[in-house]
């Protein structure tokens, strides 16, 4: 893997579009990243910031990769809350944009932790974004209760980080 530091590896992933127009919060929306990693962004209302990336069905993370988020968000969280959300989507053609709204959550960092979740929750990023949030208080009163829902849920590897 060292030989392959700094090259593309798969091409047509990497040419692969993502449809971000689900995820609209009233006139903001998020921004792509042309600066891998990051594949998209959003800055909410200078009161959070969200971070996404996403990954072919089980595709992994490099190290490096993953490092720079973890860096990225606990830097940004001393300024205000900050959490990278990591997703998977299963869009095989290439010519074919990623739902980025409907991908599916595995993971987020958020307070200087990774948190995992299971598939069988099938939380989107879309609904993932609503709860972050939810918990600062910057969402509805029904994010805010959905998201004390998640923090308790048994089927995440360990306790979110939402308290």
């Amino acid at each position: 893997m060292q030989n392959n530091r700094g090259k593309i590896i798969n091409r047509e992933r990497a040419r692969q579009q993502i449809d971000f127009s689900g995820l609209r919060f009233g006139n903001i929306t998020p921004t792509d990243i042309d600066y891998p990693p990051i594949a998209g962004a959003i800055e909410y209302k200078n009161k959070a910031y969200i971070f996404m990336e996403f990954k072919y069905e089980n595709a992994k993370m490099a190290f490096g990769q993953r490092l720079f988020h973890e860096r990225h968000t606990d830097d940004l969280e001393y300024r205000k809350p900050t959490i990278t959300i990591i997703a998977s989507h299963n869009t095989h053609d290439c010519n074919e944009n990623i739902d980025a709204a409907n991908a599916s959550v595995r993971e987020y960092r958020y307070k200087r932790k990774w948190t995992l979740i299971s598939a069988r929750l099938k939380i989107t990023v879309r609904k993932m974004i609503e709860l972050f949030l939810g918990n600062l208080g910057i969402g509805s009163e029904d994010f805010r209760c959905l998201c004390v829902a998640a923090a308790n849920n048994e089927d995440t590897e360990e306790k979110t980080a939402w308290d």
